[in-house]
């Protein structure tokens, strides 16, 4: 199969593409900053879009680095922990797709939101939470992101509306946010992330249909990894250029293994969106490490050798390391410390996540429901050891002594 990194490249029918550029960088005289050009953008109902000489800083620098390598060890240990069998149910991971998240965050302003389906831990991270909130949550504690409820697919941070466990049920979710941003005159954006697996599902074209309509500031973030599922693109849809797929709502083209594109196409997009143009939607090209959940081994529609090339010419991070040292911005040396840290920080979590205890029956129905949960089901009553008299968590942890 041609993988969507190479196939990427092709501009689709209808679309412009931003002047072919080179990677190359470049020290500005009299600041710490270096100048890196970035891959084309492909453009659709666009005369004009992001610029492909971007400016990083040495501060910046570090923190991309730093963010993008505590999601990779992060979701190497959650593949470990469900090996174990100490997570249990659903586990998507994120390795490989970095560089969209770190990159979109960049971008981002107080005020934003996200939601995203279930590859979310990543996002959760970079919105508020610690590495031990996220993995005590997989792992069910009361450490975790929502005491151990959640789990995988429904973590939540301030404007993070969640990993959604369903395919494409965040895209008319994302819409509505956007809609209480307008109606409340916020100059806020919404950024609503689904994979190509969902990209055929109908809720997105009317979501589009009304953004457009109304002239909502959402973004349409389409993270192509080239899969859904086990299934191919070229198996799944007419078509495979799905930045152009909003018809009437203009598209991007981004290279999303490259975390400075991504950063300056989130950019010109939240302008885009902040002078009342309505919405976007962008396509970022990416690629998927593991399997689609921990239960698929992802090498029986694609080859071991397929990933090995990625992960050898292609991986987020070591392209971005070996940008920041090449051009002098940052040493190696700041690097290794840097993965030094990491390591300890997810080692001291995994720690936490496999050792915490777990919320009591009685905490079932705490903070699901506005009022205290009936004690029948179906005309049954509920046996008295799931009795629910709290009516928040924080009431169950005050009675455990653990507030």
């Amino acid at each position: 199969m041609l993988s969507v990194l190479s196939k990427g490249f092709k501009p689709a029918a209808n679309s412009t593409v931003a002047a072919a550029t080179t990677v190359t960088s470049t020290r500005l005289a009299s600041t710490n900053d270096v100048n890196f050009t970035v891959q084309s953008y492909k453009l659709h109902k666009l005369d004009n879009g992001p610029k492909t000489s971007v400016t990083l800083n040495r501060t910046d620098a570090l923190d991309f680095y730093r963010k993008m390598q505590v999601i990779r060890r992060m979701e190497s240990a959650a593949g470990n922990l469900y090996k174990e069998k100490k997570i249990r149910g659903f586990c998507h991971l994120y390795s490989g797709q970095e560089a969209c998240a770190v990159g979109m965050k960049a971008a981002m302003t107080e005020g934003d939101a996200v939601i995203t389906a279930y590859r979310c831990h990543g996002w959760t991270y970079l919105l508020g939470s610690t590495t031990t909130q996220i993995l005590a949550e997989l792992t069910g504690r009361i450490a975790g992101n929502v005491y151990g409820k959640g789990g995988s697919m429904h973590m939540y941070e301030k404007n993070f509306y969640g990993g959604n466990g369903i395919v494409g049920a965040q895209q008319p979710l994302g819409a509505g946010v956007a809609f209480a941003m307008k109606y409340r005159n916020q100059k806020n954006v919404c950024l609503t992330l689904y994979g190509d697996g969902a990209a055929n599902q109908g809720q997105l074209f009317e979501a589009t249909n009304m953004a457009k309509l109304w002239g909502l500031p959402v973004i349409f973030i389409c993270e192509n990894n080239g899969f859904g599922m086990g299934t191919p693109i070229e198996r799944a849809s007419a078509s495979t250029d799905y930045y152009t797929r909003g018809d009437y709502v203009p598209g991007i083209w981004v290279d999303g293994m490259d975390i400075l594109a991504v950063r300056e196409a989130l950019r010109w997009s939240k302008e885009y969106c902040d002078a009342g143009k309505g919405p976007l939607m962008l396509e970022m090209a990416t690629y998927r490490y593991h399997g689609h959940s921990m239960s698929d081994p992802g090498t029986s529609y694609r080859t071991r050798d397929e990933i090995q090339n990625v992960r050898k010419t292609r991986d987020p991070i070591t392209g971005f390391k070996d940008r920041v040292v090449t051009s002098g911005l940052v040493t190696e040396d700041e690097l290794k410390e840097i993965d030094k840290d990491v390591r300890k920080e997810v080692e001291e979590a995994v720690k936490i996540a496999t050792t915490d205890g777990v919320l009591p029956p009685e905490a079932l129905y705490a903070d699901i429901y506005a009022n205290t949960a009936t004690q029948e089901i179906r005309g049954a009553t509920i046996d008295e050891t799931v009795k629910q008299p709290f009516k928040t968590t924080t009431e169950v942890l005050k009675s455990i002594g653990r507030l």
